[in-house]
């Protein structure tokens, strides 16, 4: 297969940048990288599953057994989209308890009705 020459346009493709200083281009840099961003950022805001949210928790210092319970009681409850790990931190500091604390009483069966509601 052969391959085409593309013509060499870089001179016309970059006259808009040409008066731009070098903190201008560093701005402007900024704000497409920004522009690229957005859309996966969206994307990681509205959308999970229940392997992430598990591998938060184990990051979050819980055991991948503890994990997997807290994943499945939390999409059995409709909890999921929220974040496993929000979640578990928010009961955590509303009970001023450790995180893992939290998480061992969400375990135990406590405090479910209140994580439900502080959604």
């Amino acid at each position: 297969m052969k391959s085409i020459e593309r013509a060499d346009d870089f001179t016309t493709r970059r006259k808009h940048l040409q008066l731009l200083t070098d903190e201008e281009l560093h701005q402007r840099f900024w704000q497409l990288a920004e522009q690229i961003i957005a859309p996966l950022i969206e994307e990681a805001r509205t959308h999970t599953t229940p392997s992430i949210e598990r591998s938060v928790l184990l990051r979050m210092g819980f055991s991948s057994i503890e994990a997997k319970k807290l994943i499945a009681e939390m999409q059995q409850r409709e909890l999921l989209g929220y974040g496993a790990g929000r979640l578990v931190f928010e009961l955590a500091n509303s009970k001023n308890i450790s995180v893992r604390d939290a998480g061992c009483k969400l375990l135990e069966g406590c405090y479910w009705e209140e994580l439900a509601h502080g959604k």
